[in-house]
């Protein structure tokens, strides 16, 4: 009898007089939780790097040639068509609480802008409103949260008439989850009544877009071009034409934003090319010489890292569904609180669970045409994910502040030095829409300026 058979004689027993965990064990896919024991824990490698890999090439921020030039042009036109035909939408990945910030709350709802603390959820939803404006089109937006966080998210929106996109513009949904095992494969239990449960990682978004409904609602709207992004990032261009554009032209399944890291061990994903395919290794598993190899101008090679910005299409994302493709899942080991032989909830010390995960970068091997669009960091990613030094509050409102204060200038208007400034994303959804704009009836003098 295999580990499966034994963990569903196992939980059939213990369920029998236990509705609430009979209910989740009804619930498990057992030939999912098989394939993720059989590549984690019977056929696990001890490392998951292609034998032969280079740095990934990509579309550098600025065309280099005049070949380029005309094809970036030709994109953003191509890719503002696709906009003002209604085929694109919004997706974002919001599992996340505000826990390591010291907030209370899903990590979207947390305050964060410069001038008037709105919250992550409000820049995008304004942007989407002010892209929708721009293009007279109906931009709906995805949005998947973790079973803990979906209730007050939905909450959220609702208490703030979803921020004008219209409730039927908006779809919730919840991660999936799966069940952890010991490093045999056997079922944990949380306690008597549940099993231990957790995150299928990022990659099982696209499954719950699936899942959902949502891929089947995009398919009906007419959406072709799904823009993914992450939560913690207020300068994110939520939906990027010239990506778009490029994406759409390259007849590429999916396509990446990519940034220059700061240096050879920066905590980002690495673009990489294995043969005629992307991926991305972890900065975690690259190897530190590999890290450390620059090229003949004495940059890093390894020099692009992901700040999980994609494109994809509708259609390749409904290959997940039909099992066409399928991403490969990873071993967690972690510390998991579970029932021990004593019937009692024991917290380990060391780590005695394995969690299956997911990555959505695991897609890129998988697409056709994949492409790499660089993006310029000071405009683009100032992450929120800790409380203080880099990638906090604090740093991301000032890159806000350095950003607004620059569209200004660029627009020829100069501000005071100590000066805080926001612009609205609706108002404003990209620099070039303060190009000429009349900003008469803004104090320009003032310590703090909210342009909105």
């Amino acid at each position: 009898m295999d580990v499966i058979e034994k963990n569903k004689l196992r939980m059939s027993e213990l369920a029998a007089d236990n509705p609430q965990l009979a209910e989740q064990v009804d619930a498990l896919d057992w030939n999912e939780l098989k394939t993720a024991v059989d590549e984690c824990i019977f056929n696990k490698e001890e490392t998951g790097l292609p034998e032969t890999y280079g740095p990934a090439s990509y579309f550098p921020l600025q065309p280099e040639n005049s070949e380029q030039e005309v094809l970036f042009a030709e994109a953003v036109e191509h890719g503002e068509g696709i906009v003002r035909a209604g085929k694109t939408a919004a997706f974002t990945v919001a599992g996340g609480q505000g826990t390591r910030l010291g907030y209370d709350g899903p990590k979207g709802t947390l305050g964060v802008s410069p001038v008037k603390g709105k919250p992550l959820f409000q820049l995008f939803a304004e942007q989407i409103l002010g892209i929708s404006e721009k293009y007279e089109v109906v931009i709906p937006w995805y949005v998947m949260c973790s079973p803990l966080n979906l209730e007050a998210t939905v909450s959220h929106f609702e208490e703030r008439e979803f921020y004008g996109l219209g409730k039927d513009n908006l779809k919730f949904f919840a991660q999936g989850v799966m069940p952890a095992t010991d490093f045999e494969g056997n079922l944990l239990l949380a306690n008597k009544d549940s099993l231990a449960l957790s995150p299928n990682g990022h990659g099982g978004s696209l499954k719950a877009l699936i899942d959902s409904g949502s891929v089947a609602d995009m398919a009906e709207r007419g959406i072709e071009h799904v823009s993914y992004f992450q939560v913690d990032n207020p300068l994110v261009s939520v939906i990027n034409p010239l990506l778009i554009g490029l994406h759409d032209l390259q007849r590429s399944d999916m396509s990446s934003r990519s940034l220059t890291k700061t240096g050879p061990f920066e905590k980002l994903g690495n673009f990489v090319s294995v043969g005629d395919r992307v991926a991305i290794i972890e900065y975690s598993d690259l190897p530190e010489e590999k890290a450390l190899e620059k090229d003949e101008a004495g940059r890093i090679k390894y020099r692009a890292g992901s700040p999980a910005i994609h494109v994809l299409r509708r259609d390749f994302i409904e290959q997940f569904a039909s099992g066409e493709i399928k991403l490969p899942y990873h071993r967690a080991e972690k510390k998991v609180a579970c029932l021990n032989e004593a019937g009692e909830t024991e917290a380990p010390e060391e780590p005695n669970a394995v969690k299956f995960e997911t990555f959505v970068f695991d897609a890129l091997p998988l697409a056709k045409n994949p492409l790499i669009l660089e993006a310029d960091r000071l405009e683009e990613f100032s992450p929120v994910k800790n409380r203080t030094g880099v990638d906090s509050l604090e740093s991301s409102q000032a890159d806000q502040v350095k950003r607004a204060k620059r569209w200004l200038a660029n627009a020829g208007h100069a501000v005071k030095e100590d000066t805080i400034v926001e612009i609205c994303p609706r108002a404003f959804p990209s620099d070039k829409d303060l190009l000429g704009a009349n900003l008469e009836k803004y104090d320009l003098e003032a310590d703090s300026i909210y342009l909105g």
